[in-house]
Formats: C-alpha cells, structure tokens, sequence
C-alpha cells in the first residue's frame, strides 16, 4: 500500500489555487475587472467613459458626470459575454509528489472550451436636487466570470472550474461649482462569492493510475471602497473627465472540502473539511477621459487608464482544521495599462451610430505564473453600437465588441510537486453583446 498511496498530508500544500478564486476569471477588462457596467460605452470600447455623462450610468465611471442630467434619469441594461479559452497540452507532467520525483507526462485531455457565458447586468438612478447638487445609486457586477474545463483534464491540480459573483452598490453625489467644473463623490459596498473546484492527487495506482480527490473551495465576503471624479469644460465644444476607484481590500471566509473521486475501495479515503480565509486587494483605478464635438454630426473620444494590478503580487489562504497548514501564490501582477478611442456620428435625431478600438494590458506577464484559472493575455477591442431614440426622453443602446487575443503561452510550474507543471499554448478570444435603456423623468 505504501507503494500505492502517496500521503493525505500533501494535500494542504495543492490548496494553493484557492488564492486565484478571490478574483480571476475570464473578465473582459484585461485582469479580472469587468469594465462592462454600461452598453451605451460598450459600442465606443468604453473610450471617453468618464467625460461622456450621456445617462445615468456615469455614476459609476465618473459621478461628476451626474451634472449632466438634468431631472431625474434611469438607466438599466446588462452585457451578454462569451469568452473563448482552448488549451493545447505541450509537455504537461503530473506531481511530481504522485511520481516519486521522476518526470511523468500528465494524463487527461485538453479541457475543452473552459470560456462560459456570463451576463452582467446593472442599474442606475441619478436625481437633480438643486441646480448645484445631485445624486445617484448604482448597482452592477465590477469583477467576476466563470472558467470551466472538461473533468480529468491535464491541468486539473490546479483548476477544473471556477466561479466568482460580485454585486456592487455604489450611491454618490455631485456637486456643480460652475458651467465649467463639477465635483463627484460615492461610496462602494462589495459582496463576493467564491466557488473553486480542482482535484487534489492522493497516490498513484498501478493499474488504475492516478487517484484524485474532488476539492472544492466556497468563500465570500464584505468589504467598502470609494470612488470621485471631476468634470471640466475646456471649451464649449471639449470636455475632460477624471476619474478614481479605490483599493477594496476584502476579507473572505467559508470552507474547504474533499472528497472521494475515483479512490477504490480498501484505500483510505476520508472526507475532510477545513475552514478558510483569504485576504485580498482589489486594485485602484484611474482614468483620465476626453469628449469633443467635432461638429453638428461627429463626436470624438479617447480614454487611459491605470490599474493598480501590483497590488496582489501574492495571496495567502489560512486554512484551520485538523491537519491543515496555510498556503500561498505568487502571481507577480503587474500594473496595467489600457488605451481606447471612439466615434459617434449623429445620423439624425433619432439614431446615432457608435465605434471605437481599445488597447488593454493584461497584469499577468509571466507564463510561468499565468493561472489556468486565467489564461490572460493583452487584448485589442473593436467595437460597434448604435444608440436609438423612440421618444424625447427615452433611449434604446445597444453594442458589440470582438475581443482579439495573441495565443497564449503557459509553462505554470508554480508547484510542480504538489500540482504539477501545465505547459502549453491557448487560443483565446471573446464577444461582448450589450443591451441598455435609459429614461429622463
């Protein structure tokens, strides 16, 4: 049996994927961010988005932007997202805890598609108080996606499926100091859900050959960040917009359980559950945006924007119960980057058709540190939308965006022991379709 069965004490040091599940996924901003909290944005790949104010949806891009709606305005909408996640197996090896230290080609197949559809929907209000003041409530999905690979597949010590769900509400207010400059501010509640699963090796079996374990890891938590940005009129025909969210520095607890996948009977194989905790913070964002009205027809736009991304160079997940150990990750993130230019042409009262490209850096820079979880690369957008106006006060958006990836390359030997090496190459691409409408009372 001692031939057989490798010891359930390695099983703490194969957790280390956990860290991963506080907030990756296949997220459509580089990272694992979801820029898409609008469709009237998504057809310019989100250029101008803190200059832009045309609805309420400015709340969360730049609340000084809620200056430009007179009254009372509703927005609500959600973006459809499909990313494409295909992995060719190079040379992947299994543990080398499973293998006695020699170097054995993995078993299982490539994992399929691990892209799932998401949609992501949000909500706003903005309301005019007085001709200075106004303010808002937002409520949308700032991170989350979901990556789910075919079972028993190569890489399955470090993730078969993985599901995060945030709902963010973000109330603000906006302060007008004259035609020219307007002052926004708002606070953020967070909740996150976490939902990882991966296989744990316990042995190796002669005739049967690996024998796993089914793990799966449920967290969730609270925590508050804020938001501000300003609004200035350069010229009546050019405006800039500032923008910045904070750091959300989160605390998420739940459980961590095992159990029995394909271990014969007559080998020890006993349930085990452990609770967990993980801390993490999300990164800051700034964004520096402009609008200028070309003439009566075009209007032309340009956004930056900096992510904090370093701000989770590692995580720490502290596991508590009978023989559990804590476990880390370095992922080496780095800040990023992300360009995006944009056009309106003004048809006639009624329609107004859109179009933009964006640049987007990806944080994940090292393929021996790109998680299977998230497979990320730098991303180019191109996009179309178009806006339509049945009434003075009511507006139909609707947008889409094709998401251009180079292949990927991933050599993830961050555990080869207690998880092996997965190396290999990724095809990936995305397709966001969103949908919004937006009311003046």
């Amino acid at each position: 049996m001692k031939k057989t069965v490798v010891a359930l004490r390695t099983i703490p040091a194969l957790l280390i994927p956990l860290g991963m599940s506080m907030g990756m996924g296949q997220a459509q901003a580089a990272g694992f961010n979801l820029l898409e909290q609008n469709a009237s944005g998504l057809g310019n790949a989100y250029a101008g988005s803190a200059a832009i104010g045309d609805n309420a949806s400015t709340i969360y891009f730049n609340p000084a932007g809620m200056t430009l709606l007179p009254e009372t305005n509703f927005s609500a909408g959600f973006n459809a997202i499909k990313p494409t996640f295909k992995f060719t197996d190079k040379g992947s090896t299994d543990p080398l805890a499973l293998t006695g230290g020699a170097s054995r080609p993995a078993t299982g197949g490539s994992g399929g598609d691990a892209g799932k559809v998401a949609a992501v929907p949000n909500i706003y209000l903005s309301h005019q108080l007085s001709p200075k003041w106004w303010v808002g409530l937002g409520i949308g999905v700032p991170f989350g996606l979901t990556t789910e690979y075919d079972e028993g597949w190569v890489g399955r010590y470090h993730s078969e499926k993985f599901a995060i769900e945030t709902i963010n509400v973000n109330p603000s207010v906006a302060y007008k100091v004259n035609d020219q400059l307007s002052f926004g501010v708002g606070v953020n509640w967070l909740h996150i859900d976490a939902d990882y699963r991966l296989a744990t090796p316990v042995g190796y079996h002669p005739a049967l050959g690996p024998l796993d374990m089914s793990t799966r890891v449920k967290m969730k938590g609270d925590a508050w960040g804020w938001n501000a940005g300003l609004l200035y009129q350069i010229t009546p025909n050019t405006r800039l917009g500032v923008s910045y969210r904070s750091q959300i520095k989160v605390t998420a607890d739940g459980d961590t359980k095992l159990r029995n996948r394909n271990i014969p009977a007559g080998i020890p194989a006993p349930n085990i559950n452990w609770d967990a905790e993980a801390t993490i913070k999300l990164p800051d964002t700034a964004i520096v945006s402009l609008v200028h009205d070309l003439n009566s027809r075009w209007q032309l736009l340009a956004d930056v924007s900096w992510t904090g991304w370093s701000s989770i160079p590692r995580l720490t997940i502290e596991n508590s119960g009978p023989g559990a150990k804590d476990s880390g990750l370095e992922l080496k993130f780095k800040d990023a980057w992300r360009v995006a230019f944009g056009a309106n042409y003004h048809y006639n009262e009624q329609w107004t058709f859109k179009g933009g490209v964006a640049w987007d850096q990806s944080p994940v820079r090292d393929k021996n540190y790109r998680p299977t979880a998230l497979p990320d690369s730098d991303r180019y957008w191109v996009s179309l939308g178009a806006q339509y106006r049945p009434s003075k006060n009511a507006t139909w958006d609707i947008g889409y965006t094709h998401l251009f990836l180079k292949n990927t390359d991933m050599n993830n030997n961050t555990d080869v022991g207690a998880r092996g090496l997965t190396r290999g190459t990724y095809k990936n691409s995305g397709d966001i379709l969103g949908v919004q409408f937006s009311y003046r009372f």
